[in-house]
């Protein structure tokens, strides 16, 4: 084994892996190291965070990633902390998983968290030590943010005293182990050939698809950008083509899935609006770059557009169908099902449900209660003065209309009974943005996104 590769060292047990940032990617990193036997060091910032996994009080929604960190903390081979130099030493591979932001109003990026991430590892990098940048970054972040604090704080030299690459992460939270071990191959580039190597080595043996290495790393940066670009702009068509079938006076779902029996057709799902901090973002980190370079991205602007207006669309279908009920939302009683960004997952970052709500509040409505199953705080509906809660009849009880906006599996076993069970209101209108209630009852008041009933 050589001295220098630090990849040999941290399998052999020689030295372990630094994860900074213990968000959904972070942990799920850290597991899936854990299951490889690596030795490892999660750092977060936050006090709290670290003090729930330590106390074994926090929130997994995988049960596996749950599973491989408590069992690291039982057997000593995770440590965590607050202070990215407190094991900086004991580990030669060092992975950042900090995110970049997007101001969601100015839409300006806001590089300070990795900034300041760079400063705390380069206070600690070594010679020959591999750092690796996980997050989703406009194209040239590593090259021109990263590795000029790394190498102003550490005195050290990129690719010369230490090794630099980049591997987008690429999950689905609620099932990222396996994104990360088993479903995808591993995108690696580095700043010359000796790091991307190692990158590239390192990762072989995290996952069992292997990797693709990438000419440049501004390549492998853009290349996970291209991946949400290319959902969003589906999801904005499916969104348009939705609205077209209702219009027409048919069902989009039926006329999806005799589209998509044809082996290139990849019509995407219909709904509210997209959010979470992937999808909403990436376009932006595209658009922002390529209006520097003088080159307007017509198609990435338009999908975008189309799927930030989502949200209003829905609230004017949902008045729509209210009004045809001669029911005001001004004076309404509004229960809203499903506050996360997306189904089967408590994350409401961006969450289209925001919006629909502030909408609701625009229009006058004061009565509105929201309920997820696994979102239990929320600091927006909070600003907005909306009941957050778990109990699903709470939320429905004496309701005069119903928003079903999140596709969690505890909404799809619900039916149209169910929900006028629950209501104690035989006539309340429920409007399904996503497609989940299952119509059990001729004489529901129900409308659905894409079907014109």
């Amino acid at each position: 084994m050589s001295v220098s590769d630090p990849v040999d060292r941290v399998f052999e047990g020689g030295c372990g892996v630094l994860i900074l940032g213990l968000g959904y990617v972070g942990l799920a990193l850290a597991a899936a190291y854990l299951r490889k036997g690596l030795r490892v060091y999660g750092v977060d910032k936050n006090p709290e965070k670290i003090k729930a996994l330590h106390t074994r009080t926090h929130k997994f929604l995988e049960k596996k990633v749950e599973e491989a960190i408590y069992g690291g903390l039982e057997k000593g081979v995770l440590s965590l902390t607050t202070n990215s130099l407190e094991f900086s030493s004991n580990a030669c591979v060092k992975v950042i998983t900090v995110p970049v932001h997007l101001d969601w109003l100015t839409k300006e990026i806001d590089y300070s968290p990795l900034v300041e991430v760079g400063e705390s590892l380069g206070s600690g990098l070594r010679k020959k030590d591999l750092v690796i940048l996980e997050s989703s970054v406009p194209p040239g972040t590593t090259e021109n943010i990263l590795k000029p604090v790394l190498e102003r704080v550490s005195g050290l030299v990129a690719g010369e005293d230490f090794y630099l690459a980049y591997s987008p992460e690429r999950i689905y939270v609620g099932h990222s182990l396996e994104d990360i071990e088993v479903n995808y191959p591993k995108i690696v580039s580095g700043i010359n050939d000796e790091s991307a190597e190692l990158a590239s080595k390192f990762y072989s043996r995290i996952s069992s698809k292997g990797v693709i290495k990438l000419s440049s790393i501004k390549a492998a940066e853009f290349s996970k950008l291209a991946e949400g670009i290319y959902r969003d702009v589906n999801i904005a068509l499916s969104n348009e083509l939705a609205t077209l079938s209702e219009t027409l006076g048919l069902n989009y779902y039926e006329i999806r899935e005799a589209a998509n029996s044809q082996p290139y057709c990849h019509l995407h799902l219909p709904g509210p609006g997209v959010g979470g901090p992937c999808i909403p973002v990436y376009p932006y980190f595209v658009i922002n770059t390529s209006l520097s370079r003088g080159y307007v991205p017509k198609l990435t602007q338009l999908a975008r557009n189309i799927n930030e207006n989502m949200p209003y669309e829905t609230l004017k279908k949902f008045e729509k169908f209210l009004r045809t009920h001669g029911i005001k939302i001004s004076n309404s009683r509004i229960g809203v099902l499903g506050v996360a960004f997306r189904g089967d997952t408590d994350d409401t970052r961006l969450s289209p449900t925001h919006d629909f709500i502030a909408l609701l509040r625009a229009r006058g409505c004061r009565d509105i209660v929201a309920h997820d199953p696994l979102v239990t705080k929320d600091e927006t509906l909070n600003q907005l003065g909306v009941q957050l809660t778990q109990d699903l009849q709470a939320a429905l009880e004496g309701r005069d209309a119903v928003a079903v906006l999140t596709k969690h599996t505890e909404y799809r076993k619900l039916t149209t009974e169910e929900v006028v069970r629950l209501s104690k209101n035989p006539n309340i209108l429920i409007y399904d943005a996503v497609n989940v209630i299952i119509n059990n009852n001729r004489y529901a008041r129900i409308e659905k996104l894409g079907i014109k009933t």
